[in-house]
């Protein structure tokens, strides 16, 4: 089968957090549950997508921004798809809809216990902030 991408849906939750489980250095947290990704969708419509082979979800991610800078999230190719351009070309498809509304920039966070994915990004020409550091705050 060929790999295809589309929108993600919501009822594409269920297959997109059991990839999210198999997958290393994809952390689930608060607002991740399917209202909060419900609410995600809703404000940046089109930037999510997934990559599919046939009816399986192989590949997801989220993708969206705040009108200055896009933000990608939840990166997820399943471990028998990787090497196949999956997931950059998922990041690609992020980019062009992000530029598509507008944005120049674009911002990820990378766990720093995650070196495949850290490669994986760098690979993808994403370069890492010096002087920042991720922060945050439970509200």
């Amino acid at each position: 089968m060929e790999i295809q991408t589309r929108e993600f849906a919501i009822e594409d939750y269920a297959a997109a957090v059991e990839l999210w489980n198999r997958v290393e250095g994809v952390e689930i947290a608060e607002g991740d549950d399917r209202e909060g990704v419900a609410q995600f969708l809703a404000r940046n419509p089109g930037l999510s997508l997934v990559a599919t082979d046939g009816p399986a979800i192989v590949g997801v991610v989220f993708c969206g921004h705040d009108g200055r800078r896009g933000y990608i999230y939840h990166l997820a190719v399943d471990p028998t798809y990787r090497g196949r351009g999956v997931g950059k070309r998922l990041v690609d498809e992020c980019l062009v809809g992000l530029r598509r509304v507008g944005l120049q920039r674009a911002n990820i966070m990378v766990a720093t216990d995650n070196p495949r994915g850290r490669e994986f990004w760098s690979k993808c020409g994403w370069e890492e902030l010096d002087g920042a550091i991720g922060m945050g705050i439970g509200l």
